[in-house]
């Protein structure tokens, strides 16, 4: 028997595991069930569940899918959701339940969970860009390398839960001692560099790392990413004054780009999203009006 309007999910949630248990979320699921709104949700846990949940929702005719986690619950969702075939893909809604919630905060998404639930499955869909990495890898915020990926990628889960985006600023107090550039040369559409970089930041969202606003310019709907470079001289100073002060990174060099070309002597590490991929070459590149995301009416990264 065919399965009746009023039995299809009209949204799906996709949500990290580790979000599962707050009541907060449960009161406001409940609320929109309340108002009629069909949501489905799937609980993650291990890596590949969210493709396999999008194509489940894609069966069930669902308009919106919804990411519920930090950026790499974002990124995971959005990179299963580019692979689908052009048509076929639902809108994206995103639920901030990470830690530091960069991608989100960037975008002018409530925190409060019933209104961010509210825009997720009900605000308008406008086209954003992604950005693909040798191919076959996708950032949907920002792609970091050097000293801040060390930072991200090894500060400890417990700090992290313990004290939020704050943890960051603190773990990379503690190593300081190893501050160590990377040597690389980067090309573009009439650009070129080559030197030491402490921190290198190609941003189609503006911070990571826990408020960190590393792309300070970068726009979701522009065509470019934005690419920021942070030598030693730098890098100290800019990097306390970003993350006590809350104030934009100003210094160093920037470019915006349709994209980039990285290649490095020794193998290099980016940090996509929270997804670490190592090499010595990376090609960058935009993917313009890639999918359609629900964001708030005045979202700062629209241009």
């Amino acid at each position: 028997m065919k399965e009746s309007m009023e039995e299809t999910p009209s949204a799906l949630l996709i949500l990290n595991g580790k979000g599962a248990g707050s009541d907060a979320l449960r009161d406001a699921i409940h609320t929109l069930r309340a108002e009629g709104v069909r949501l489905e949700i799937r609980v993650t846990w291990e890596h590949g569940d969210a493709a396999r949940y999008l194509a489940e929702a894609v069966a069930l005719g669902c308009e919106t899918v919804v990411a519920g986690g930090g950026d790499g619950t974002f990124n995971e969702v959005a990179t299963a959701l580019i692979n689908l075939p052009e048509g076929t893909r639902p809108v994206l809604g995103l639920l901030p339940l990470g830690t530091a919630n960069d991608f989100a905060t960037s975008c002018d998404i409530p925190m409060v969970l019933e209104q961010a639930l509210q825009l997720a499955i009900k605000g308008r869909a406008v086209d954003i860009d992604l950005a693909r990495v040798n191919e076959k890898h996708y950032f949907i915020n920002m792609a970091t390398g050097g000293f801040g990926t060390r930072i991200t990628t090894e500060t400890p889960e417990k700090l992290k839960s313990a004290l939020g985006s704050v943890s960051y600023f603190i773990h990379g107090l503690l190593r300081m001692d190893q501050l160590k550039a990377d040597h690389c040369k980067i090309t573009g559409p009439d650009f070129s560099w080559e030197g030491e970089a402490l921190v290198i930041g190609v941003g189609n969202g503006r911070q990571a790392g826990g408020g960190q606003k590393i792309c300070p310019d970068a726009l979701i709907n522009d065509g470019l990413l934005q690419l920021r470079l942070l030598t030693s001289e730098e890098l100290l100073p800019s990097f306390i004054r970003s993350i006590m002060n809350n104030e934009e990174n100003n210094n160093g060099l920037s470019a915006s780009l349709s994209w980039l070309e990285i290649n490095a002597p020794h193998s290099m590490t980016f940090n996509l999203d929270g997804e670490p991929l190592s090499g010595t070459q990376f090609r960058i590149e935009v993917v313009p009006n890639a999918l359609q995301c629900r964001l708030p009416p005045q979202c700062p990264l629209l241009g």
